[in-house]
């Protein structure tokens, strides 16, 4: 049995599939399109069937007008698939709105069972709902439920069984335009048209995908002469507003209460004029500290007292006990991000570094430790930080804040010629460019999903985090300046501040165009379920372990593989990669990168940033990976790296060891270092990200989407580094002049 979920946007839809469908749930795409498909199996009711039962998530839509790839999905698959069942997810506490597609639904020949959903949010306000009447009328099944607490949902299954498998469509507006509509109908049904009154009303309509369809013609001129003073779109509409108002909407009775909501009340504040967008800034700097943070809760009190909180070696614990604490504490109490990371740290590091010790052999040893397992690790490491990213954004968007950023920024967007709308997949973008990418199908004007393509990638995905934290780790351990914390939210900053650039020029020069009305619904404040959560990680766990051990897994291996065998294919022990094709690949592009520091000026062993750059183009995790591979090629060469050991890198998941390491090899300063993360924010993204975007940009526009990333990452990465440079050393150039005046004196 085949059951297609369909509502409108924030209606629940999403949180009743999860409810329904459990660990059983899978995404995919709709054949021929990359519109994401979700779909699963309902595990529950096995004593009264063992009737196996499939839930399919329809994209979420206003209408079965459609405007939008993803509507017009939704429409297809609901008059074309014929599933066995529509479950039209209505929420309740916005009825006449919702009830608007309810009337369209029950045009087409399908069996239809309608969800009120919300209906303890209904309670909370003190509204009562006569589900009786809105059944009597609409003449289907209608069950009262709350997905978002599972209330009423195995009941509203059982009779889902119940429904017959054959129902013929009726319609509210028949009477505001029974003169045109028979002959209409009777033409379609002579031509074999499945729901021939739905496709006729749609017709009547002037709905562009109707009026495409073979004989659309024809069925136009059988209606010809009737009605021709009148609008019928207008009227149809009207009809349908006028009949959910006087025959559904009566259900429903308001309770007398206050003039503004809960809700309402906390909008006074997170949508201010003024404070909206400051406000939004602190939270996402309160979500980076609690992620990536080591002095989580420093007590400043002490530093300004002069006594500085020691550190855990300082301590006099056992071994044993400080590797235990220092999960937890190094001077200050790490925060929960840190603490997760550095369990899987101390977990990685003694699975490492017992199988490199069981090894006696010393190519294989490499191979496994630095070639296979480095790499691994030295990803998977960051998957703790990653997944508590993810879910912050998850518990923003399920309390429903995320629309109101995108209503306060949408008055900001319109000036660069963007809606608020765009916002949506732009921020997706933290978390993967894939699924972001995808939502942008969303957006009504071709231009602006073009320009929203372009920049995603700007907005610094997961992939992208290892790269950031270990390079701004590396800067202050090795340099001893900024903070960690700031060089990443920096970093995240200019990608924002680069994609508002990078738009308002194209929006004004090659993609011009009007800017779509931006039409949305504000949800109602809520608490996120932790079920559905936690289901949404799992769902970004798997796709991260997947790609870790496929993709990230074989570039490890090839770039382990190019950095010890040379021209002749012969093996090179680590001491000589300097000689592999690893080695002269780099040294090849490596003058490309001078002007971005990173190229000819840092030294016979600079070529190993453009090969991590070149890496990164694959799978971005790359980079840090490449760091650790050949980070101890580097020590065993005899490069000076310092203090740092082989031990320390096969230890460090973090990256910062390696990133010292390279630093120390290479010679490359701050302005350098600070261009390296810039260009590998915003050029090409990953392999899968570009398939993405050739997939849903227009047919020969995927080239130079390629160009344009390629040439943003290199002008802006170029500007960093220059004004980097200057700005460092006109700084320290004033000092140096200072210190020789004062000894002068």
């Amino acid at each position: 049995m085949r059951i297609a979920l369909i509502g409108n946007p924030n209606c629940g839809k999403t949180t009743l599939f999860n409810r329904l469908t459990g660990s059983t749930a899978h995404v995919g795409n709709w054949p021929g399109v990359t519109v994401e498909k979700r779909e699963g199996q309902y595990k529950g009711l096995k004593k009264q069937t063992a009737e196996r039962i499939d839930i399919v998530d329809l994209p979420g839509i206003y209408s079965l007008s459609p405007y939008t790839p993803e509507e017009v999905i939704s429409r297809n698959y609901m008059i074309d698939e014929k599933p066995d069942l529509v479950i039209n997810i209505v929420d309740a506490t916005n009825l006449e709105r919702n009830l608007y597609l309810t009337t369209q639904v029950m045009e087409a020949d399908v069996p239809v069972l309608v969800a009120l959903n919300m209906m303890d949010a209904v309670e909370r306000e003190g509204d009562k709902i006569d589900v009786g009447i809105i059944e009597r009328e609409l003449g289907v099944p209608v069950m009262p439920v709350s997905a978002l607490k599972g209330a009423g949902i195995d009941k509203m299954m059982a009779r889902a069984l119940e429904v017959p498998r054959e129902r013929k469509g009726v319609s509210v507006v028949e009477g505001a335009i029974s003169d045109i509509l028979p002959p209409v109908i009777e033409f379609y049904s002579a031509e074999g048209v499945s729901s021939p009154l739905f496709h006729a009303i749609k017709l009547l309509e002037n709905d562009e995908l109707e009026l495409e369809r073979k004989g659309a013609k024809d069925a136009r001129e059988k209606a010809a002469g009737v009605g021709e003073d009148i609008d019928l779109e207008a009227a149809i509409v009207d009809a349908r507003y006028k009949y959910i108002t006087t025959r559904l909407a009566v259900a429903k009775t308001r309770a007398k209460k206050d003039k503004f909501t809960k809700s309402d009340k906390i909008d006074k504040v997170m949508t201010h004029r003024v404070w909206a967008i400051p406000i939004f800034l602190v939270i996402l700097f309160a979500i980076f500290h609690v992620t990536f943070s080591e002095d989580f809760l420093y007590i400043g009190a002490w530093a300004s007292l002069g006594k500085g909180l020691p550190g855990v070696d300082e301590l006099g614990l056992s071994e044993g006990m400080t590797t235990f604490v220092g999960i937890f504490y190094d001077g200050a109490v790490f925060s929960p991000g840190v603490i997760l990371f550095n369990m899987f740290d101390t977990l990685f590091s003694t699975i490492m570094e017992a199988l490199g010790g069981a090894i006696e052999t010393e190519w294989l040893s490499g191979f496994i430790a630095d070639g296979v397992l480095g790499g691994l690790f030295a990803v998977l490491g960051f998957l703790p930080q990653i997944l508590m990213l993810f879910m912050w954004f998850s518990i923003l968007e399920d309390t429903g804040y995320m629309a109101r950023v995108a209503f306060v920024l949408d008055r900001i967007f319109r000036r660069f010629g963007l809606s608020g709308r765009s916002f949506m997949p732009m921020i997706m973008g933290f978390g993967c460019s894939v699924p972001a990418m995808i939502n942008t199908r969303t957006l009504a004007d071709k231009n602006e999903r073009t320009a929203t393509i372009r920049v995603i990638p700007f907005f610094s995905c997961g992939a992208k985090l290892p790269i950031l934290t270990a390079i701004a780790g590396g800067i202050c351990e090795f340099f001893g300046v900024g903070n960690a914390d700031l060089i990443t939210y920096g970093m995240y900053v200019l990608g924002v501040a680069a994609a508002i650039v990078c738009v308002l020029i194209m929006r004004n020069t090659t993609m011009k165009g009007e800017i779509p009305p931006f039409i949305m619904e504000l949800p109602t404040y809520h608490m996120p379920r932790f079920k559905n959560l936690m289901l949404h990680l799992w769902d970004k766990t798997k796709h991260f372990v997947k790609k870790a051990f496929t993709i990230i897994f074989a570039s490890t291996v090839i770039i382990w593989l190019f950095s010890h065998l040379n021209w002749a294919w012969h093996y090179l022990p680590d001491e000589h990669m300097n000689d592999s094709i690893l080695a002269s690949l780099g040294k090849f592009i490596q003058p490309l990168f001078t002007p971005l520091g990173f190229g000819s000026q840092i030294g016979a062993y600079g070529w190993v940033f453009a090969v991590a750059a070149l890496t990164g183009l694959i799978a971005k995790e790359n980079v840090i990976a490449t760091f650790g591979t050949l980070g101890a090629c580097l020590i065993a060469m005899g490069a000076n790296v310092g203090s740092i050991t082989g031990g320390e890198l096969l230890a460090d998941e973090e990256g910062i060891a390696s990133a010292v390491a390279m630093i120390t090899a290479t010679g490359i300063d701050i302005p350098g270092l600070i261009a390296f993360i810039a260009f590998n924010m915003l050029t090409v993204p990953c392999f899968a990200a570009c398939a993405t975007a050739k997939a849903e940009l227009k047919k020969g526009s995927f080239k130079w989407t390629l160009m344009f990333w390629v040439a943003a990452s290199y002008v802006i990465s170029a500007a960093v580094y220059t004004i980097g440079a200057w700005w460092w050393t006109c700084s320290f150039g004033r000092r140096s002049r200072r210190r020789q005046q004062c000894s002068s004196f």
